[in-house]
């Protein structure tokens, strides 16, 4: 049997600018730099994948670069994405390489990263589009501008007064739209009544990471007739079976867990918690959306409305119509231009994870 051609990594820091200044609770961005780790072996298969890190966990571009380019002499002997998830914890660095060697298999096996993962051929996801934390007036005309959209998501910063109106303003700009808040860890338990009583009378569905990290036993006492997501509270599969019970959504990023393997498994496991999954992002480009547009196949919430913050993003690019998110198998992962999407489909293995 032929040896595996040996791979050559290229690694690179990219600005990425925002095309305006974006704020959450205790953080303002106005770019969300990103690795892109470029994978291509012997017979000319290529492997992009592109990852901004985990701001609030100090996981950022120049780190990621660091830790990939200390492993490049395994990497490069030809490293597969089982060995990859031994080799290196979760967040951003795994995250870029894992779905840069989905991409090479995706190449060298002459199938789309859906067929791959056991995935039903990809439809097109209604996505949320994100407002942030902002004065009232401006999150209600941001709401106005975001004609197409069905579903917004908007950031809230702590000051419950504030919030408050935040969502009634939004509500009274868009009464047509499903609304969820995020709070980025900015509530305690003492200060967020007044505001689930806001949430439900304004038709809010979702309230996503109300407290900080480490306070998820507050969760028991809150009584919230608004379902509730944990987000930064989650960041791989070790950490779902404590949410069991204290949560009704988790939301998956592939810069949190590390890759698109690790969060199929963790689609599988929320499932069998009977946790619903919601699939977000870090901002990013379309390199970055493309894979988690992939997992999204398989979760009742899609939040990835990443690349259009972005000044410049990547062409081809993923496209949003009406309200919807949708990636050309070209844009990241797809086969080769002599398989066509129905030889793919036929030769899917059995399903990984369940659609929902």
């Amino acid at each position: 049997m032929p040896s595996r051609p040996r791979l050559q990594m290229s690694l690179a820091i990219e600005p990425l600018p925002l095309k305006a200044p974006f704020a959450i609770a205790g953080h303002r961005f106005e770019a969300m730099p990103a690795l892109v780790a470029t994978l291509t072996d012997g017979d000319g298969h290529r492997g992009r994948g592109e990852a901004c890190g985990v701001y609030y966990l100090d996981d950022r571009p120049a780190s990621m670069h660091a830790t990939l380019d200390a492993q490049r002499e395994a990497i490069e002997a030809g490293i597969d994405r089982t060995a990859l998830q031994a080799l290196l914890p979760p967040g951003g660095a795994r995250n870029a390489l894992d779905c840069a060697l989905w991409e090479l298999q995706a190449q060298r096996e002459r199938r789309p990263v859906w067929a791959l993962a056991g995935l039903a051929p990809p439809r097109p996801l209604p996505t949320a589009f994100t407002l942030g934390a902002d004065a009232p007036a401006q999150v209600a005309a941001g709401a106005r501008a975001l004609a197409q959209a069905r579903l917004l998501k908007l950031k809230l910063d702590g000051d419950a007064a504030l919030d408050i109106a935040r969502v009634a303003a939004v509500r009274a700009a868009r009464p047509d739209v499903r609304l969820l808040v995020d709070a980025n860890q900015a509530y305690t338990l003492q200060r967020i009544e007044p505001l689930i009583a806001a949430l439900s009378d304004h038709r809010v569905e979702l309230l996503e990471q109300p407290f900080p990290r480490g306070r998820e036993a507050d969760l028991d006492a809150l009584d919230c007739a608004v379902a509730v997501a944990a987000d930064e509270s989650v960041q791989g599969l070790d950490e779902l079976d404590a949410l069991a019970g204290r949560c009704d959504v988790v939301n998956l990023k592939l810069d949190k867990c590390g890759g698109l393997t690790e969060a199929l498994a963790m689609v599988a496991r929320a499932r069998a918690l009977g946790l619903r999954c919601m699939v977000g992002n870090m901002l990013g480009t379309s390199w970055a959306a493309a894979p988690a547009f992939a997992l999204g196949q398989a979760c009742e919430l899609v939040d990835l409305d990443g690349p259009t913050f972005i000044q410049a993003d990547r062409a081809p690019a993923v496209v949003y119509r009406d309200g919807f998110i949708h990636c050309p198998d070209e844009v990241w992962g797809g086969a080769v231009a002599s398989r066509s999407a129905a030889d793919a489909a036929a030769s899917v293995s059995p399903t990984q994870v369940p659609r929902p």
